[in-house]
């Protein structure tokens, strides 16, 4: 045990001295993970809105494929990331091969389907008369979209949540995209694993706590959201 209580005290030392190398991760996660939830809800939320609110042929195929790729592993979208970023892969000429890009490309794959299946969800569950009654005060397309989006806003900001937590938690992606090169593409989840098998438990464990406490805010965000949610 004595290693293990060790550990935490050079880990809270590494953390309050602003060891470089273990705010580098942190850095590196916090810059890749917010360019993945830029993309993730461009995409999510008109993508989400449209499957909630419109009726088309194939509209259950599609519902079933997003919930189906709501438990796609990591590793899989990594390898598919990986082929298609690869010099010899479609996309090989972008350059985004070990970059926080590439990465970035992976994980709004993966955090997709979060926002895309709970807004579609939550649309569905507005109350079938706000449109009727929104067409009859005479609003446009495009002020029926806002204000159906708006009334469905905290069940949005949840899908944005839980998608935060699951792409900031990720390993696989950003392995097999970044590389987990030093200073460059090493994520907060990349170095524990690294620095766990070279035995530097410290460094683990400092970066453990971090993503533990954006664990802990991402939860208390998501159970205050649903509060608002449905009241």
């Amino acid at each position: 045990m004595s290693f293990i209580l060790d550990g935490f005290t050079q880990a809270l030392h590494l953390l309050a001295s602003g060891d470089p190398e273990t705010f580098s991760a942190v850095k590196c996660t916090l810059t890749v993970s917010s360019m993945s939830m830029a993309g993730t809800l461009a995409l999510g939320i008109p993508l989400g809105f449209l499957l909630g609110y419109t009726r088309f042929p194939g509209r259950r195929i599609a519902k079933t494929a997003v919930d189906t790729l709501l438990s796609l592993p990591t590793v899989v979208i990594g390898l598919l990331v990986y082929a298609l970023v690869t010099r010899r892969g479609p996309l090989g000429d972008f350059e985004l091969l070990f970059t926080l890009p590439g990465i970035a490309v992976g994980q709004i794959i993966l955090g997709l389907p979060i926002v895309v299946a709970f807004t579609a969800t939550a649309v569905e569950s507005m109350d079938p008369r706000l449109r009727p009654t929104l067409l009859t005060l005479g609003a446009n397309p495009r002020q029926v979209l806002m204000s159906t989006l708006w009334e469905a806003r905290y069940s949005c900001l949840v899908a944005a949540v839980t998608a935060y937590g699951r792409i900031v938690s990720e390993i696989g992606i950003s392995m097999m995209i970044g590389g987990n090169i030093k200073w460059h593409t090493r994520t907060i989840t990349t170095a524990i694993a690294l620095e766990t098998g070279k035995g530097r438990f410290a460094m683990g464990i400092a970066l453990g706590l971090v993503l533990m406490v954006i664990a802990l805010l991402v939860n208390v965000s998501v159970v205050g959201l649903r509060r608002k949610a449905v009241q």
